[in-house]
């Protein structure tokens, strides 16, 4: 497929403008480029054609089943995005006076309120542009909190082994050290070696990053013992909320022991997640952390609407510029209040449902990691496979893009040899969980008669097997004129 600089012809345009009306203006040189951008030049035929190109060749939830693990790539009603198309929300500017966004100001301090109700917190803040950042965010809360209180000692932070890969970043850039604690057979966070790493020097605890359920989605029933363990050493407790479509409305983070948490807004609440964003990681609190939240935070007027409180001398600054994606917030809105107090519980049962269907249904051939009841997700070992006949899970990954099926995640969490990692996800249909398990079974069966065959998956794809590591490490986005 040609690039759309090689589609380029010098002279072809698609746009007919009339003839200007009014009196031009040169600006001055020191203002001009020295050379005119290197911009394609097509008609609007070529790239009409262009993208539908593109489009055609990705594969997305419009497309068909989309189940990787740990990401949540769910269907997402359209009325939100009608919603957030409405003038009076995506035509403001973070500038205008706040008299004049009164409307945009009820939304974060609604959804503020409604998220904390589903999460045990009791404030939120919408800064974090992703989750990532609400992770950094988080934790700066919680050394906000140790260094007001004169505990500077507190320098580590615990993160399980079966974590997402960014909490242990997040801890470092934070400035912390990392304790890893290993987890136990059934999967949870091995409470022993949690004790031991907690008792060596508890005064240094700062804090526990954590997610429950957890990365190989199963809910931890030691949760309440975990938090407490961390607390009666003076650190505090940090919730990633990535796997929260497992449990909202049904269990709270905040009554399982946890003081902060983020949100993955572009998971959870309704705003397509992949394509490089917009994302939101929304950051919530207790109320003694409050005080840190990034400024300014939405606040409820002396005499009725709503104000900025700028007045924070202990806040951690803003982590980023006015009031963080607000257009992902409209829609989070919009899905809560769609689904409302009945629904929002019902579409976390729905995902733990579609996920244990799908499990059970998968067992008589496939190897779980964990036998036992999951939540939104499960994980796959394709270890023996490997060591038998030689198909790895990235083999069979590849197989299954021949079959109409986007791959899970592959080779996470690190726990777990040749994983792969399944999430159904709410918005999938019985019809559609029973043909996806009979095309991992029927590429499970080619894998077992043709081995061979499986290192040439896929074969119908417009683009085979790349180089990933070189892609990954030396991504050429550059086009060479």
């Amino acid at each position: 497929m040609k690039l759309v600089f090689e589609l380029s012809h010098p002279g072809r345009s698609c746009s007919v403008l009339p003839k200007c009306d009014v009196p031009t203006v040169k600006l001055q040189s020191s203002l001009l480029r020295e050379k005119a951008p290197r911009l394609p030049e097509l008609s609007e035929n070529d790239i009409s054609r262009h993208y539908t190109r593109l489009a055609n060749r990705a594969f997305g939830v419009n497309c068909g089943f989309y189940p990787l693990g740990s990401c949540t790539m769910k269907y997402n009603p359209r009325v939100n995005e009608e919603i957030a198309a409405l003038s009076a929300f995506n035509g403001v500017h973070p500038l205008q006076p706040t008299h004049t966004v009164q409307g945009c100001m009820e939304v974060l301090r609604t959804t503020e309120k409604l998220l904390a109700e589903i999460t045990g917190m009791d404030n939120v803040t919408f800064q974090p542009a992703a989750g990532a950042h609400g992770e950094y965010t988080g934790v700066l809360l919680i050394k906000a909190y140790h260094q007001n209180r004169k505990d500077e000692k507190r320098t580590k932070i615990v993160v399980p082994d079966s974590a997402h890969g960014t909490n242990p970043a997040t801890a470092v850039m934070a400035g912390y050290t990392v304790i890893n604690v290993p987890s136990n057979s059934e999967g949870g966070i091995d409470i022993e070696k949690l004790r031991e790493a907690v008792d060596v020097a508890p005064e240094e605890i700062a804090g526990l990053m954590l997610t429950n359920p957890n990365t190989v989605g199963i809910f931890d029933k030691n949760i309440l013992t975990i938090t407490e363990i961390i607390h009666n050493a003076g650190g505090l407790c940090y919730y990633d909320g990535a796997n929260l479509n497992a449990i909202m409305g049904n269990i709270r983070p905040g009554d399982m022991g946890f003081d902060v948490i983020h949100l993955n807004l572009h998971k959870t609440f309704s705003t397509p997640h992949g394509g490089g964003g917009p994302g939101s990681g929304a950051v919530g609190c207790k109320k003694f952390l409050a005080q840190f939240l990034p400024k300014p935070h939405v606040i409820d007027g002396a005499n009725g609407g709503y104000d900025f409180n700028r007045d924070m001398p202990l806040s951690i600054g803003k982590v980023k510029d006015f009031y963080g994606n607000f257009l992902v917030v409209v829609r989070t809105l919009s899905y809560i209040l769609t689904l409302g107090r009945e629904g929002i519980p019902e579409a976390s049962r729905i995902a733990v449902l579609n996920a244990n269907y799908m499990m059970k249904q998968l067992s008589d051939v496939f190897e779980m990691a964990y036998d036992t009841i999951c939540m939104h997700e499960f994980v796959i070992t394709l270890e023996k496979m490997h060591k038998d006949i030689n198909v790895s899970a990235l083999d069979f990954a590849k197989g299954l893009l021949d079959n109409g099926i986007h791959p899970p995640t592959m080779y996470f969490p690190l726990i777990v040899h040749e994983a792969l990692m399944i999430e159904p996800t709410e918005t999938e249909g019985k019809d559609t969980l029973d043909e996806a398990v009979s095309v991992f079974k029927k590429v499970y069966d080619l894998s077992v008669a043709t081995p061979e065959n499986m290192h040439n998956m896929p074969l119908k794809a417009a683009i085979r097997r790349p180089d990933e590591v070189k892609a990954a490490r030396e991504p050429n986005i550059r086009y060479t004129f």
